[in-house]
């Protein structure tokens, strides 16, 4: 039986955390024409939910609190429920959509495409911000992009932890750079849920991921994928540790997650050993975290012909390519632990100022669902 009314942590503005509030009384959505209800088991946290609603995606050099608004009117209205990886099971469909896919479960790719067609994905939009999402009891997405995965090996939270927001963007990073075997990437924010799966997309497509991040945390990373460590603490000689690691030979291209100063540093590291480099030194930007301005020398940018390269979300052929890798076993999930929906707020805080061992994704549970779904990986048993 389907209810009427449903849990939900609904953001009601731009602001702190008091602006989500969880109701019990959210009316539960009905599918449209070629769309699906999904029960939410799992929605992984992507720390896109914390900037929206803080409203820093400013793309005009202002103190003005933004969404995620790519062009014409905005799309998040409030309340608004957010969430974009979403895994769960089919419970209802709408016109068009067979009855035989319920009782599936599936893993949603997250976006709103602007169209069927669209390959390039210039305005992206995704469920969580221009329409609800998954911190909720019930959702209605497209039944097209929501992907029915078996693997009885996946835990619903291990599936959300391979969630789209993550794997798309990094997967996109990688081939708009036309990153190749056996070339050596710099993976900056590596222990994050992108970073995470930049190390495994790349051994997945033969290049040569190196992570930096905290020593303490080498271990895992190595585990990962990452053929070594650059330690992002003191930055005064980076340079010349990253290509220690190489044994000097050039990085050739560097997916940062992180901006602000870094990104010089970067680009410093990838113009070091030009005689001997055979492709352009290209860098992948999906990323503000370290800062939203860098100093820059135009001059070495176009000297040293490095291509620049700004990613945000990824296309529809991305996505399928991610489900046919994650049906096939070949990526593994990262998951730091979970949290009930009604502890989000919780769940928020320990995001931002997790410790030092964190490594990889935070899954939000809706309280129902949690006994099955989310006890045992409870977050250093808070969520209880």
């Amino acid at each position: 039986m389907i209810p009427r009314t449903m849990a939900a942590m609904c953001l009601m503005g731009h602001g702190g955390l008091d602006q989500l509030i969880y109701r019990e009384d959210v009316p539960v959505p009905q599918p449209g024409r070629d769309e699906v209800l999904v029960q939410v088991t799992a929605t992984a946290k992507n720390n896109t939910d914390r900037k929206v609603r803080e409203g820093l995606y400013p793309v005009n050099p202002t103190d003005q609190a933004t969404s995620f608004q790519m062009s014409g009117s905005a799309t998040l209205k409030f309340p608004r429920i957010q969430g974009a990886d979403v895994v769960g099971r089919v419970v209802a469909v709408g016109v068009g959509v067979p009855d035989t896919r319920i009782g599936e479960r599936g893993l949603l790719d997250f976006n709103l495409y602007a169209s069927e067609s669209d390959q390039i994905n210039l305005v992206p939009d995704y469920y969580g911000h221009g329409a609800d999402g998954g911190y909720a009891e019930y959702v209605v997405v497209k039944s097209s992009q929501f992907y029915r995965i078996d693997n009885p090996e996946l835990a619903d939270a291990e599936l959300a932890a391979l969630g789209m927001c993550s794997y798309q963007t990094a997967l996109h990073m990688l081939n708009i750079a036309q990153v190749t075997a056996g070339e050596r990437i710099l993976v900056s924010g590596a222990s994050g849920g992108v970073g995470t799966a930049l190390l495994q997309l790349c051994r997945l497509l033969g290049a040569i991921p190196y992570a930096v991040s905290q020593q303490n945390k080498t271990a895992a990373l190595i585990a990962l994928g990452a053929e070594a460590v650059v330690d992002r603490g003191d930055l005064t000689d980076f340079v010349e540790r990253t290509l220690a690691v190489t044994g000097g030979a050039p990085i050739d291209a560097v997916m940062d997650l992180v901006g602000g100063d870094m990104t010089d540093l970067f680009i410093d590291t990838m113009i070091q050993n030009m005689r001997v480099r055979t492709t352009y030194p290209r860098i992948s930007i999906a990323g503000a975290s370290g800062g939203n301005f860098s100093r820059i020398m135009w001059t070495r940018i176009y000297l040293y012909q490095v291509q620049l390269f700004g990613v945000s979300h990824g296309t529809p052929q991305e996505a399928r390519q991610l489900i046919t890798w994650i049906r096939s076993g070949k990526l593994k999930p990262v998951l730091q632990g979970t949290f009930k929906l009604s502890q989000l707020h919780q769940a928020e805080e320990y995001f931002i100022d997790r410790d030092q061992n964190h490594l990889g994704k935070i899954v939000i549970v809706p309280d129902a669902q949690w006994a099955e779904h989310g006890a045992r990986f409870a977050v250093h048993g808070l969520s209880v």
